[in-house]
């Protein structure tokens, strides 16, 4: 057992859409990650993409212009295979859970390291 605390996680960082491992869960990398601006329109091929709202509000921005507008304590989780871009106008800090090693634009080749801290 190891205790994570989210606060002082987040404040090892100051950079935006760069998930960083905090723990691991059944085969999960459990991460947080600040967003602020848009990132791209991308989708999961293989799994589920679940977003738990720390801080600030985000816009996730779903195929043929559905969007659901997240506050702190809110969760959604978007399908597999769902196009979907998440974005914040201001900082927001951010929870995410995806099985260990998947890239968090769906595309190896364009994905951003996740280190662990």
């Amino acid at each position: 057992m190891k205790r994570v605390n989210l606060d002082e996680k987040l404040a090892m960082f100051s950079s935006h859409w760069d998930p960083h491992v905090v723990a691991q869960y059944n085969g999960n990398d459990v991460m947080v990650v600040k967003f602020q601006g848009d990132f791209p329109f991308h989708h999961h091929a293989d799994t589920d993409d679940f977003f738990l709202i720390l801080e600030g509000e985000v816009v996730l921005d779903g195929e043929g212009g559905d969007s659901v507008t997240l506050g702190v304590g809110d969760l959604c989780v978007v399908p597999k295979g769902m196009e979907h871009r998440p974005r914040a106008v201001a900082e927001a800090k951010v929870l995410l859970i995806e099985p260990a090693g998947e890239p968090n634009t769906g595309d190896p080749a364009t994905a951003a390291k996740k280190p662990h801290i």
